[in-house]
C-alpha cells in the first residue's frame, strides 16, 4: 500500500524524523561524534564488535583458528554497543571510517593495521593462517564467490526485510513483500546448492560457510525478527536446516556465537573476551 500523504521533495534533507528503532543514531553524515579511545588487550588481535550476524562471522573465524591450534589467533574482543552509538567514537571511527561492526586490529607483526568489513576480515585471517580458503584457483574462486554472495545478500535480509518487517515505525505492504520475496529467494539459492554439496563451496568447511551461517541460522532457529521463521515458511528449506544444524554443533561456532553478546540468557553472554578461560561456566548449546 502506498502512503498517500507523502510526495518526495525535489531535494531530500534529513529535517524530518524517520522513526524506527535506530532513528536516534541515524544521520546522513560520517565521522566521529565523540572523542573516546578504544580499550586495548594484550593479544595479537583486537576485535571491536557486537554479536550481530556480521559480528559473529569474525568471532567464529577466530575461534575456529584457535580450535585448529593456531595460538597466534588469540584475540581480545570488546563490545561495541551500536544502539548507544559507540560506533561513532573517535577510536572506533579510526579503525572503521564506515562506523560498522566488526572491526579488527592486527598487532601480530611489526606494524599494527586495521581490517574492517566482515568479508575482508574473513579473507585476511584465512590467508594469514592458511585455513578455510583453498589455494587451488577453481576451489578458491568457488569459496570467494559464496562468501561475497553473502556480503551482497546481507543488506537485503537485514536492512531490507528485517527493517521493514520488524523495525520500521509503520508496516507497509510493498517493502515487506519486496524484501520477503528476496529473502526467500536467497534461502532458495542456498537450499538448492546445499542439496548438491555438504557445504556451500563443496565438501570442505570454509569461510563461505562462516560468512553465511550467522545470517541464515537465526531464521532456522526462530531467533530473529519476531515471527519471521513462520512468516517466511523457513521450514521448507530442509537442506539449509541440515547445514545449519551441522555447523551449529561445532565447538568453535558455539563459542563464537556468544562473544560480544549482550542480550538473552546472561549465562550465554560473553561481552568481553580475552582467553579461552572466559568461556568457563557459560552456556554453549
Amino acid at each position: 500500500m502506498a502512503d498517500p500523504t507523502y510526495t518526495p521533495p525535489e531535494v531530500w534533507s534529513a529535517d524530518t524524523v524517520s522513526g524506527g528503532r535506530f532513528a536516534s543514531i541515524n544521520r546522513p553524515t560520517a565521522g566521529a561524534r565523540e572523542e573516546k579511545e578504544l580499550p586495548k588487550g594484550d593479544n595479537p588481535f583486537q576485535l571491536h564488535s557486537l554479536a550481530t550476524p556480521n559480528g559473529v562471522k569474525a568471532t567464529i573465524m577466530l575461534e575456529e583458528l584457535l580450535e585448529k591450534g593456531h595460538s597466534g589467533a588469540e584475540y581480545d574482543a570488546f563490545t561495541v554497543n551500536i544502539g548507544e552509538g559507540e560506533q561513532f567514537t573517535s577510536g572506533f571511527v579510526g579503525i572503521n571510517p564506515n562506523s560498522k561492526i566488526p572491526a579488527l586490529i592486527d598487532n601480530s607483526g611489526d606494524k599494527p593495521f586495521r581490517i574492517f568489513e566482515s568479508g575482508a576480515i574473513l579473507v585476511h585471517l584465512a590467508e594469514k593462517f592458511g585455513e578455510f580458503l583453498p589455494t587451488d584457483p577453481p576451489a578458491r574462486a568457488e569459496v570467494l564467490s559464496w562468501t561475497f554472495w553473502q556480503v551482497a545478500s546481507g543488506p537485503f535480509i537485514g536492512g531490507g526485510f528485517g527493517h521493514f518487517y520488524a523495525y520500521a515505525p509503520e508496516k507497509y505492504e510493498y517493502p515487506i513483500n519486496r524484501y520477503a520475496m528476496e529473502t526467500k529467494r536467497i534461502f532458495d539459492v542456498a537450499d538448492q546448492r546445499l542439496a548438491k554439496s555438504r557445504y556451500l563451496a563443496g565438501d570442505e568447511y570454509t569461510i563461505a560457510d562462516i560468512a553465511n551461517f550467522p545470517w541464515l541460522a537465526p531464521f532456522v532457529f526462530g531467533q530473529i525478527y519476531n515471527e519471521a521463521k513462520t512468516f517466511l515458511s523457513i521450514d521448507e528449506y530442509t537442506n539449509v536446516a541440515r547445514w545449519v544444524h551441522e555447523i551449529a554443533s561445532r565447538p568453535a561456532v558455539k563459542r563464537g556465537r556468544i562473544v560480544n553478546k549482550t542480550w538473552g540468557d546472561e549465562d550465554a553472554q560473553l561481552r568481553t573476551r580475552h582467553s579461552a578461560a572466559d568461556f568457563e561456566g557459560k552456556k554453549l548449546d
